[in-house]
Formats: structure tokens, sequence, C-alpha cells
């Protein structure tokens, strides 16, 4: 993405470092929201944050045992609006893998139509000519897009798709979107090398709203289905104009959050400096963390926190200046270990650190007699009356990790004959970005 200009900023402002993160798999297809409370208070930008945040309970917010407490906030479906929740195991699968080679294939073959008919111009001024209507066409081809993606999204919150469909759709939506990429990129490559002719700004701009179309949730989705990894639970969250996709993937919580309702695509053009500054104001923890890298055109600029825990990345839009999009990873050997509930039953000494709907969950299995950790355990997870499912098996260390359903749900921890069971787990309080605290209306008033 050459075109694309580059801006680097430090962030100006010093808060308190705080972190944490959002959402993951509930295990019923639809779930009501009033099963996820909202945060009872929040600190502002501009508070201190308290010693300690909250308590085991659920409703309040999450604690930390690292040093400092902090709770790296997230983008989530708005407060207020019933979303659809659901936990999606991902396999791979022949039939939409080959359907994904042959969409590729489509668009690759029209890129290659549009440039030979740019090579094959006469004169130089039908070659400009011909350069400008194949940026047209991807101008055109990007207003679909969006319609297609929000759509869908729209489509599964209605309980019209399921999450296969709906996962499906947006790994197609992003693998076009790549496509065009890289058709301006080529255009802008022919354009430079035409006399008296340069690449027009809007390539820019176009660039960058193309990279709202992809996320590294969908990836994983594409890799697995391709048979690239082993399969995937991916917890899927939509209501209107909103989606939220998080997993659990080689040692990290991967999340993407999109918000459609904030994204004003009409809006004049935004600078780095308001964007850095609306994702502070946002994530008030991220002020301490680190630069971040700011890269922009036109009414969307994307925001790149790199920090100790992870990567938090931002897209903001002008007109409302909020963020619309994120994509998150955290490491989850630092993810925070609060919350906790524990038992001793049997033989084991068991502890889940739980986390908000979505988020990584962590199982730790201990030998109550020796309190060494105990490898090869099974522990299954069984939330809103379902039938208990495998998460996995414990790991070296005792651990093995799971997402958080939406509602109240059981960990068992099985090595026959021992058992050990913790029931009704609570999941804890999405940590919300300091901008939709308090906005109970269901929408946030921008895009």
């Amino acid at each position: 993405m050459r075109a694309l200009s580059v801006f680097v900023a430090a962030l100006l402002l010093v808060s308190p470092v705080v972190a944490g993160i959002g959402p993951a798999g509930a295990t019923a297809d639809a779930r009501s929201a009033s099963s996820v409370p909202d945060p009872v208070s929040q600190p502002s930008v501009s508070d201190p944050v308290p010693s300690a945040i909250g308590s085991v309970g659920p409703g309040t917010g999450p604690a930390s045992t690292h040093g400092e407490n902090f709770t790296l906030r997230v983008l989530s479906t708005p407060p207020g609006v019933e979303p659809r929740l659901s936990s999606h195991r991902r396999g791979v699968n022949l039939g939409t893998s080959l359907g994904l080679a042959v969409g590729d294939s489509d668009a690759a073959l029209r890129t290659e139509a549009a440039i030979r008919r740019i090579e094959s111009a006469e004169t130089n001024a039908e070659r400009q000519r011909r350069i400008l209507a194949a940026i047209n066409q991807v101008e055109q081809d990007e207003v679909s897009l969006d319609s297609r993606q929000t759509a869908v999204i729209n489509a599964h919150a209605s309980g019209e798709l399921t999450d296969r469909e709906l996962l499906d759709e947006l790994v197609r939506i992003a693998a076009i979107a790549r496509e065009y990429d890289g058709r301006l990129e080529t255009l802008a490559e022919l354009a430079e090398e035409t006399d008296g002719f340069s690449t027009p700004d809007r390539v820019s701009t176009l660039q960058v709203q193309l990279l709202v179309y992809e996320g590294p949730v969908r990836e994983i989705a594409l890799e697995t289905v391709r048979g690239e990894r082993m399969g995937t639970e991916i917890h899927v969250q939509s209501s209107p104009n909103s989606l939220v996709l998080a997993t659990i993937v080689d040692g990290q919580y991967v999340r993407e959050s999109l918000r459609r309702d904030r994204w004003d695509r009409g809006a004049d053009d935004l600078g780095s400096e308001a964007a850095i500054n609306a994702t502070i104001e946002a994530y008030p923890e991220t002020a301490n963390l680190t630069a971040p890298d700011a890269l922009g055109a036109g009414t969307v600029q994307r925001i790149t926190v790199d920090h100790d825990f992870g990567t938090l990345r931002t897209f903001v839009s002008g007109g409302t200046e909020r963020v619309f999009l994120e994509h998150q990873r955290v490491a989850l050997s630092t993810f925070p270990d609060a919350n906790s509930v524990s038992t001793s039953e049997d033989g084991f000494n068991v502890t889940v650190n739980r986390t908000y709907p979505g988020g990584p969950v962590t199982v730790t299995v201990l030998d109550s007699a020796t309190g060494d950790p105990l490898e090869g355990i099974t522990v299954t997870k069984s939330a809103g009356g379902t039938p208990s499912e495998t998460i996995g098996t414990t790991d070296e260390n005792g651990v093995v990790r799971t997402l958080s359903p939406a509602d109240p749900y059981r960990i068992t921890v099985v090595d026959e004959p021992r058992v050990a069971v913790i029931d009704d787990i609570d999941p804890i309080a999405t940590p919300r970005v300091t901008t939709d605290i308090g906005d109970e209306s269901g929408t946030d008033g921008g895009g």
C-alpha cells in the first residue's frame, strides 16, 4: 500500500495504565442482552484508576493481579440493544474453500482484464482515461462491498443466517477487498508510468477503506476452512449494523469488532491527530503504553498501538470522530487473571479465571495434595442448559482455555473416576470503551 500516507505521532495525554479484553462465545444461538450486565461504573478519561476494580461478583469491572490494575477496553455491540450471541466451531470445509478459490480467481481475472485494457490504449490521453475509469470502478465496487457486509451482518442478527454462513460471506468479502487493494496498487504503478499523470489522491482513501473489510478473526476462519490450522471456536455476536468476532489461537486472544453506525462515509477528511485523540478517549489506558502509528487518508484513519500485552488497532471515522472498527491481539500470558472462582474436590484444585462474554477463560487444574499442575486432564463446559462439550485437556502447566459464554456456565474436570465441578459461573461485565459508557439508547449518535 505504498500510496498511503503514513504518520507516526506520539500520544500526548497521560493516563494511568489499565488493561483487559472483550466478548467471546456463548453456547446458544441467541441470548438476551439482559444476561450480560454492563459495568456499574467505569473511570472516565480524566479519572484516576481505582486501586482495585470490582470484585468477583457479576456486573463488576475486571481486576488484575499483574502489579498494576489494568483494563484494556473493547468495542462491542451497542449497549441497550439485544445482540445475537453464539459460539461456532470452525473446521475444514472443502466446499467453502473451493468457493473462495473460484471467487479469488474471478476477481484476479477482472484485475488482469483492466490492466490489459489500460496497456492497450493507443494514446497517452486514452491511457489516462482508462486508468481513471478503472479507479472509478473500484470506488463503486467498494460502496457495494459496504452494503454487502452490512446486509450480511444484519441478516445474521435477525436469525436469517447461520454462524457458518456469516463467516463464509465475511471471508469472501475480505478476499474481494484484498483483490481490490491489489488492483489499486497496480493502477497506481501504471499511473506513475504514464507521462504527465500521477496517482489520484482518492486511491489512498480507497485503500484505507478497503482495510475495513479485513480482520484477524476472518483470517483465522479462512485458514481453518482451508485446513491450514485445526478447528477453532469462534465467538459471534451481532446486532443491527454491529458485529463482534473473537477466538483463541497460538497463545493469543484475537478479537475484531465493527460498529457500522459509527462510520460516517460522507464526512470530511479526518486528521491523524484527531484520530489519535479519539482512540485515547475511547481507550484511556493506551496513553502510557506506546506511541501509536497513524495511517490514513480521507475520512478514515487507522491507529495501531503495539504494547506489552499485544496490539490494539482502531479505525476512526471522520464526522463522528469515533472508533468504528477494532482489532485486538492479546497474549494470554499477560491477560488479567483476577475474577477467579475455585474448588477443591476429589484430589483436584480447580481455578477458573472468568472474563466477559466472549473473552478468554483460563482453567487451571492442580493436584490438591502436592500443588503440582496436572497434565492431560479433560475439561468440559456447559452453559444455558446445553450438554457438556469438551474444551480440551490440560497442558504441562495444568491449563486449558476456552471462550466465556454469556450465560452462567459450568466447568467440569474429569479424570475417571475423579470429577470436580464448578457450577453457576457468571461472566463479568464487558469493559466497554468509554464512549459507550452511560449510553443505553442503543445508538451512539454517529455515522
